[in-house]
């Protein structure tokens, strides 16, 4: 359980990593006049994400989870996987990523990267990480959670950035 938490503070810290990335592009965005839309979807986001986290601690140490080793592998491999999709969206949109959906005048859409294979592969990896991060350590309750309010919150989400995305060139 120690190696497992430690983890889950590796993707917190990631997390944090990713908010300073964000902070940062979205001053380069306004400066540039860029605007944000579904800024009310945005905390309810953040506390989902943050529960994730906290479900992948909390319910393995009270309903003592096993560690299943065939599961538990596979799961990491898939969340390191998801990580590398993740980055590889942050370095391919560079200052235009953000955590929130900013759109700036006139700037050209990005299609290369992930984005010429689908169009929102951010979002695939953070659905991948959210069934397999929990499973790691035989989280499935917090693994169904996630997943179920995230798909609900990434509807309103997608719908809010394919609605801005549109005003791009």
């Amino acid at each position: 359980m120690v190696w497992y938490s430690l983890l889950i503070a590796v993707i917190a810290v990631e997390r944090l990593a990713e908010l300073i990335v964000s902070k940062r592009n979205w001053a380069w965005s306004r400066e540039r006049g860029g605007t944000e839309f579904g800024a009310a979807h945005y905390p309810p986001m953040v506390v989902l994400h943050v529960g994730l986290l906290v479900g992948c601690v909390v319910e393995p140490m009270v309903l003592h989870r096993p560690f299943i080793p065939a599961l538990g592998w596979s799961m990491l491999a898939v969340v390191v996987a998801a990580q590398v999709l993740r980055w590889w969206c942050i370095t391919t949109l560079g200052p235009q990523w953000n955590t929130r959906v900013i759109v700036i005048p006139g700037a050209d859409r990005i299609t290369g990267g992930p984005y010429r294979l689908i169009p929102h592969p951010n979002y695939v990896a953070v659905v991948v990480e959210g069934v397999a991060l929990p499973l790691v350590h035989t989280s499935w309750i917090t693994a169904l959670t996630f997943t179920v309010l995230n798909a609900a919150l990434l509807r309103t989400r997608l719908r809010v950035e394919n609605t801005a995305l549109a005003r791009l060139t």
